[in-house]
């Protein structure tokens, strides 16, 4: 059985002046971290850090809602990362904090990027927050082409569909060499008729890939007709 170890009353009154000194709350604030486990403040100081990584430019995001909740889908090349970057340029952009699903349970990834915004890549996790008005980024399915639309899940649609929000697609485009990316988000998809039953998030979740994948096509870019080098010219 563990002991349970005391520490002299010297050392904890030290601990407890030096938590609740106003330098230490000024370079620290108690209350950065919000109900979901996001740390406003942790984002904001490695923010320097991120710009080094990637140099994001972002448009659309004019189409997202002022306040309520929406479901944000975005491509997802194997190894770009991208609903962090994602996810991280349009909290910028709009002012508002933008979570995205998928991170790990376990430590201390997991709770690493929970910090950052991450959710369980779990339909009642995602649906919850959308409930609450938050706007959340989930990946496609990995593919390796920057320019192809893997598979949309459709348990995350139907978690959507269950909130009551919109779902926008997100292209996104990054480069393995370089700093350059790309984030345009597109308009709120919405069915052409209304269907019940589980068939209703299967449709939507393949009206939701065609879409993005047709605004990877309208992106442009590098295009010499050798694979290798239009996927590294990426960006």
């Amino acid at each position: 059985m563990a002991k349970l170890v005391r520490l002299p009353a010297a050392a904890t009154e030290a601990i407890a002046a030096l938590t609740s000194s106003p330098s230490a709350r000024q370079l620290w604030p108690v209350h950065s971290v919000d109900d979901w486990g996001r740390d406003d403040h942790l984002i904001r100081t490695i923010a320097p850090l991120v710009r080094l990584r990637w140099q994001v430019s972002a448009s659309g995001h004019q189409h997202l809602p002022a306040r309520a909740g929406a479901l944000l889908v975005t491509n997802h090349r194997r190894f770009a990362w991208s609903p962090i970057y994602v996810a991280l340029s349009l909290s910028e952009a709009t002012g508002r904090p933008v979570r995205f699903a998928g991170r790990p349970d376990t430590a201390p990834f997991g709770p690493a990027l929970r910090r950052l915004g991450g959710l369980l890549r779990d339909p009642s996790e995602v649906e919850g927050a959308l409930r609450h008005g938050e706007l959340v980024v989930v990946a496609t399915s990995i593919t390796s082409h920057p320019r192809h639309a893997g598979l949309v899940d459709h348990l995350l649609v139907g978690a959507a569909s269950s909130a009551g929000v919109a779902v926008h697609p997100v292209a996104s485009m990054s480069s393995p060499i370089g700093r350059a990316a790309r984030v345009e988000v597109g308009t709120a998809i919405r069915p052409r008729r209304k269907r019940r039953g589980p068939l209703a998030e299967v449709e939507l979740a393949d009206l939701i890939r065609h879409r993005l994948q047709k605004m990877l096509d309208e992106l442009g870019g590098l295009r010499t007709g050798m694979p290798p080098i239009d996927w590294l010219g990426e960006g």
